[in-house]
């Protein structure tokens, strides 16, 4: 490998021979796919690659250039090493002034020539700002210089303000969001600005777009919708609209597209003319050829049927059709794999092939629930059998199964693979061999099962061995289903690994965790993470909440603090439950549904203050809903004042225990069901557990309370308590068991710290107590052998747990309001501590919900 400091020039009469001299333009992504495909395809040892980085580092993954904002020293490697291959020369921080193709020659800028019998273009591009006055002092994203530049200059911007920065992203799809996402995860306050009424309208339909408006606006994000920016004043701090008030701001980063760097081409006079794009790039046709014979042109440089892709996918298979030509081949083409997945913690988004249904006669099979954040929609043909394309927003979890099978006939009723619509169990999919899982690198099922079958018995083997997922990483998930049923039909062991950062399972991670008394991310990853993983210091959407969970069980400290808060989801951050339009619920804690006179009068104040809409729960709490993020901290101050605390609604943890009135008011009562049901809801306030938990106390075996339905149910006897464990509700409800009969008021205690301490360690990620002890070997039997005759001679340590937890225990909403840098969360400003609605053309939060008797 050359580099800037070192490189060396060939001359135009060196000494490479044949026809085997590739010259490559670019040093993207693209360019590194084209050598490495290149090497794995033409062992000759008279094959010579010379490529031209204009950057001074060697190609690296801009697909995950937001790792960059909360890592600096992460240098995005790509996998493999074709730069260490002897027939390679890399020039990086050299950038090419000319090429002259009927010379086959090039000339760097100092003025160095290079002959080559085949060129690549690989050019990329360049960020696009919009056309208005100000533009050139808007700072782009596009490079790992352009992070850099952006961490650097919020450091001064934040010393010199003493205050977060304010900052403006124009441009609401992939790419303005990611960015938005590193400067809030960089401390910045952000606005992002789009021209459509909804983000992502590249990718998402309007529902989708506005559901995704709402999650955004959720989390924190100022949203300007609906209309574009005239100009930016950088001296006066003023982002100008002509419709509505400007937008007062330290920044603005522009991310409104990308502009094709087809400068070489556009340089080109006579005979040696590239034809180009109608939208600029330079013009290739299916085989990736460009209008002059030994010429090619791959990635965002390429015009193919009139358009230049930003995307990793159509680049990559670009490199590969170009090398398949080189060696003889007869690839062509295909076309541009549009699919997209958003990069955004805590915002899951996808989507591909035909999700806006432009097909004709094409039919939409959607689900939306708008009190839960979610839509899913799928696309297919006029007989609802074959898969066109799909839009996810809030759970993109059957992504990874539906878009290898684009274009082919479904296995089942297209509704039933919408996971959130709760239709059942997940259909399996047994895909094809020739099922495409990792666009990026163009692999299929079929690779993948031999790689298995060849000895990949784990993920970060299987993606070394065939590349999956080592680009975007949305093929992860797909790519481990089929990894692990191959490993069972060959009889194999197959894997508990949380997620490709940790080998360990969840349940062995929390041991590992407890053992070694680590209490933070960074710690737990740098211990037990996986070290040959580049990417193992920011963790995934899988590891980082179970950590979150981990940490909260072991320690007790306040969720947000230190590493935690970024790793916690939308409700936990907040301290409230997400509603469907971006407002939150508000449940103070009523143990065992007691309230009195004043604390009800309280409450009816609160939601009458603030137009919340209220509801009698389930579990006997009172719900209060409609409000804003920033109201928030005055709605618990006044509720912790009198006396109540958060009822942790919004976490995994104890929700409630619901009781009867018991033998306190009851005729029928034998036991004080009441006095159980409070004593069992204040001992187990706050835990935190791998899923909620619900518990249940009847005074009778009338069963009033619905004690069987719960994770934890007594049910009184004459002769003290029948305790039931392992029921929930949900889509698939389960009954409790019997785990012990007729227990005093000590003993039952005793038991339920055995049980949910015992339930907390060794559960696997998100698995309910019903699930957990289904899994469990010996099930209920083994649960007994460890709850009530104490086998393992570990009841005294569970006991412990919870009786630790006791005296650690603070409610969050209390602990929130005494600590002015936890409250800054929740601004609407972070320079006015009074509440703002969000401004815009267009309104993000919907009105009031109204009673049913307003209807």
């Amino acid at each position: 490998m050359t580099s800037e400091t070192d490189h060396t020039a060939e001359p135009a009469t060196g000494s490479w021979h044949g026809n085997r001299r590739i010259a490559v333009v670019g040093g993207g992504p693209g360019a590194h796919r084209f050598v490495e495909a290149l090497l794995e395809r033409d062992p000759s040892p008279l094959l010579q690659v010379t490529v031209f980085a204009e950057e001074s580092r060697i190609p690296y993954d801009r697909v995950a250039l937001s790792r960059r904002f909360t890592d600096a020293t992460d240098e995005l490697p790509l996998g493999g090493s074709p730069w260490e291959d002897s027939r390679v020369r890399l020039f990086t921080g050299q950038r090419v002034s000319a090429i002259d193709p009927t010379g086959h020659r090039l000339t760097t800028e100092d003025g160095t020539e290079h002959r080559w019998d085949h060129l690549v273009l690989a050019t990329g591009s360049e960020a696009a700002r919009p056309a208005i006055p100000g533009a050139d002092q808007m700072i782009v994203y596009r490079r790992v210089n352009d992070v850099d530049h952006l961490r650097a200059h919020l450091a001064t911007l934040t010393e010199q303000l003493g205050r977060e920065p304010r900052a403006a992203v124009v441009g609401g799809g992939l790419l303005g969001l990611e960015a938005a996402g590193g400067l809030r995860a960089l401390g910045a306050e952000v606005t992002v600005v789009h021209s459509r009424a909804y983000l992502m309208n590249a990718q998402l339909d309007e529902f989708g777009g506005r559901t995704l408006n709402r999650m955004l606006s959720a989390q924190g994000y100022h949203l300007r919708l609906g209309e574009r920016p005239t100009a930016w004043d950088a001296e006066s701090g003023l982002l100008r609209f002509e419709h509505s008030e400007d937008l007062a701001v330290d920044l603005v980063v522009a991310a409104t597209g990308i502009v094709p760097r087809d400068e070489l081409a556009r340089d080109l006079e006579g005979e040696q003319l590239l034809a180009p794009g109608p939208r600029g790039g330079v013009e290739i046709d299916d085989t990736c050829a460009t209008s002059v014979p030994g010429v090619w042109a791959i990635g965002e440089v390429a015009s193919f049927g009139g358009e230049c892709m930003g995307l990793v996918a159509p680049a990559n298979t670009m490199a590969e059709i170009v090398v398949d030509r080189l060696c003889g081949g007869q690839g062509l083409f295909p076309g541009f794999d549009t699919a997209a997945k958003l990069k955004l913690s805590g915002v899951d988004v996808a989507s591909f092939g035909d999700g806006l249904a432009q097909s004709p006669a094409a039919l939409e099979v959607v689900y939306a629930d708008p009190t839960g954040g979610v839509y899913q929609k799928l696309v297919v043909s006029e007989d609802a059998r074959t898969l066109l394309g799909g839009v996810f927003v809030g759970d993109a979890a059957p992504y990874s199964t539906l878009r290898p099978l684009l274009g082919r006939e479904l296995p089942g009723e297209a509704g039933a693979f919408l996971s959130a619509a709760g239709n059942g169990p997940a259909v399996e999919v047994d895909l094809p061999d020739d099922a495409q899982i990792c666009s990026c690198r163009d692999v299929s099922a079929g690779d993948l099962r031999q790689a298995v079958c060849d000895g990949c018995t784990d993920l970060g083997a299987l993606k070394a061995c065939t590349k999956v997922g080592t680009q975007c990483g949305s093929c992860l998930p797909m790519a481990q289903k089929i990894m692990q049923r191959q490993l069972t039909e060959l009889g194999l062991e197959v894997s508990t690994a949380l997620c490709e950062h940790f080998e360990l399972s969840r349940s062995g991670l929390f041991e590992a965790v407890r053992a070694t008394g680590l209490s933070t991310f960074t710690e737990i990853v740098a211990r037990f993470g996986t070290p040959s993983d580049p990417t193992v210091n920011l963790g995934c959407d899988i590891c980082k909440p179970v950590v979150a969970s981990v940490l909260a069980s072991l320690h007790g400290d306040y969720i947000l603090d230190a590493d935690r808060g970024g790793m916690q989801d939308t409700n936990d951050r907040a301290l409230a439950n997400m509603q469907k339009d971006g407002t939150y619920s508000v449940v103070p804690r009523m143990p065992a549904g007691e309230v009195t006179p004043d604390g009800l009068a309280l409450i009816a104040e609160v939601a009458r203050d603030f137009g919340l809409y209220t509801k009698i729960t389930g579990a006997q709490r009172i719900d209060m809903f409609g409000a804003r993020l920033e109201q928030l901290p005055e709605i618990w101050s006044r509720l912790v004042a009198g006396g109540f605390e958060s009822g942790q609604a919004y976490g995994k943890a104890l929700r409630n225990v619901k009781s009867c009135v018991g033998s306190t008011w009851c005729r029928y009562g034998v036991q004080d069901s009441v006095a159980m049901a409070v004593a069992l809801e204040e001992r187990y306030r706050g835990l935190r557990s791998p899923h909620k938990m619900k518990f249940g106390v009847s005074g009778c075996a009338r069963e009033c309370a619905e004690a069987r339905g719960k994770d934890v149910g007594l049910i009184a006897t004459s002769e003290g308590w029948n305790m039931y464990v392992g029921g929930n509700g949900g889509a698939t409800p389960v009954h409790a068991q019997l785990l012990a009969k007729d227990l005093d008021d000590a003993t039952v205690i005793r038991y339920i710290d055995r049980y949910v301490v015992y339930y907390i360690r060794t559960a696997e990620r998100l698995q309910r107590t019903a699930r957990w002890m289904e899994d469990l070997p010996g099930g209920i039997d083994r649960v007994r052998e460890v709850v009530v005759e104490d086998v393992l001679g570990i009841g005294a340590d569970l006991e412990k747990v919870v009786a630790d937890h006791q005296l650690t225990y603070r409610d969050e909403w209390a602990a929130t309001l005494e600590d002015p840098d936890r409250l800054r969360r929740f601004r609407a400003r972070v320079d006015s501590p009074t509440p703002e609605p969000a401004s815009g053309p267009v309104t993000v939060a919907g009105p009031r919900i109204p009673l049913r008797g307003e209807l």
